[in-house]
């Protein structure tokens, strides 16, 4: 184990995969009262990610916390545990900040599985809801607060329904996503108005410059854990790409879902994108429903659980989901349109290959996006074999012409194009 000072942090370096962790590790030893490892053995809990086995007993002990896991690690358990601890033994309340909808239901779903035992109450306070209905659950004192920052500024500064002097403990989940979506000044402003006397726990799948200055100005020496290095990938997942042209790629996707027969959550640029991809798909026979800014809380609600229990094959969405989509065994996610910011890439194919199990993630990209390529290849350390499908005619990459003068890649392996690197195809060089 290596210690490193990094500012105000302890870095911690831990272990750079799921499949490192110890299998005789269990949730004894780590500081969990009996009354808590009671209720994980009643859930059927008994064996820790990594992640939750470096956390839990430095945040039981108060510390603050820097936490970065690949997606479906069990991050939301690693905060979830000792926060209920904490709350069950003093006063004061805890406050969960996430950046969309879908993951603050999701967070409370995890949340409910040990704070009832303990008679915690939570309350999720999120755009789309109706507002009377989150008063009335505020009145009756909830400890648990699990919100988007829009949504809680409203109930702190217009309605004054809450007031967040009393938080305890402050946990920023996903919080590069949340700065991503411009969250940041909304941050700052619920940050004036929580105790500076706190404990705080950040957890994230990446950990941008952004978030490590944050911590710097709002955490007290944290603990930075890390179990993969930002960027890593979940080892199980098989990543493929197809280059093809814009107006090819509904005959493609048709073929692939002819192939895998499984879930898939595919994934849009736009919402306009998302609405026309699920009406093609509608007209192939396909199940399909989407999910994006412009459905209400209820049609996203809808969509999800359809999903989840099957009614619905193919989940069309948007970045927005990315981080807020826990349904286990999804077979493919379709990367339909490649996303904007390259670490959006992780999080969209996070949702397959869950917590140790096989996935699969395709991608489709155009023939002008060879740099985008590039950009994700470097983030995730590793190359995106380049397929062909037998029935849909493949393209090349139109580099660009400044590619000549390009850099070494930092992550030293040469990208595949048809068994060739296509850093050496027209000229560009290394």
């Amino acid at each position: 184990m290596i210690y490193d000072l990094i500012g105000s942090a302890i870095q911690i370096k831990k272990e750079e995969s799921m499949s490192t962790a110890p299998e005789q590790h269990t949730f004894f030893g780590l500081g969990i009262a009996p009354k808590l490892l009671e209720v994980l053995s009643q859930m059927k809990f008994h064996t820790p990610t990594p992640i939750q086995h470096k956390a839990i007993p430095i945040a039981s002990e108060g510390k603050d916390v820097m936490g970065v896991a690949q997606t479906g690690t069990g991050k939301t358990m690693a905060f979830a545990i000792p926060l209920v601890q904490r709350l069950s033994q003093e006063k004061g309340m805890g406050l969960i900040l996430v950046p969309t909808r879908e993951l603050a239901m999701q967070v409370d779903e995890t949340i409910r599985k040990v704070a009832p035992a303990f008679g915690l109450r939570s309350v999720v306070l999120i755009g789309g809801a109706p507002m009377e209905g989150q008063v009335r659950q505020l009145r009756a004192n909830p400890r648990i607060i699990i919100a988007t920052p829009g949504r809680l500024i409203d109930h702190v500064t217009e309605r004054r329904t809450i007031k967040l002097d009393t938080v305890s403990v402050l946990i920023l989940d996903e919080a590069d996503r949340m700065l991503d979506m411009g969250f940041a000044p909304q941050l700052e402003q619920i940050l004036r108005f929580v105790p500076k006397e706190r404990q705080t726990m950040l957890f994230s799948a990446t950990m941008p410059r952004e978030i490590m200055t944050m911590a710097s100005r709002h955490m007290k020496l944290p603990v930075h854990i890390e179990v993969a290095p930002s960027g890593t990938m979940a080892e199980k997942v098989i990543q493929e790409l197809f280059i093809i042209r814009r107006e090819m790629k509904n005959a493609l996707l048709g073929k692939l879902l002819t192939q895998y027969r499984g879930s898939v959550l595919l994934f849009s640029r736009t919402k306009h994108g998302a609405r026309k991809i699920t009406t093609d798909l509608k007209r192939m026979g396909h199940k399909a429903a989407e999910i994006h800014s412009d459905r209400s809380l209820g049609q996203r609600k809808q969509a999800l659980e359809g999903f989840k229990v099957g009614r619905y094959r193919v989940l069309v969405a948007t970045d927005i989901a990315a981080r807020g989509i826990d349904v286990k065994n999804i077979e493919l996610v379709v990367n339909y349109d490649l996303p904007d910011d390259a670490e959006n890439y992780v999080h969209r194919i996070g949702r397959t290959g869950r917590a140790g199990m096989e996935g699969r993630a395709i991608s489709f990209a155009t023939p002008d996006q060879f740099e985008i390529v590039t950009d994700i290849q470097r983030l995730v350390r590793a190359d995106i074999p380049v397929a062909k499908h037998p029935d849909v005619q493949g393209e090349d990459f139109l580099l660009p012409v400044r590619s000549v003068h390009a850099p070494k890649s930092s992550f030293g392996a040469k990208g595949k194009f048809q068994g060739r690197s296509f850093r050496a195809r027209r000229g560009f060089r290394r």
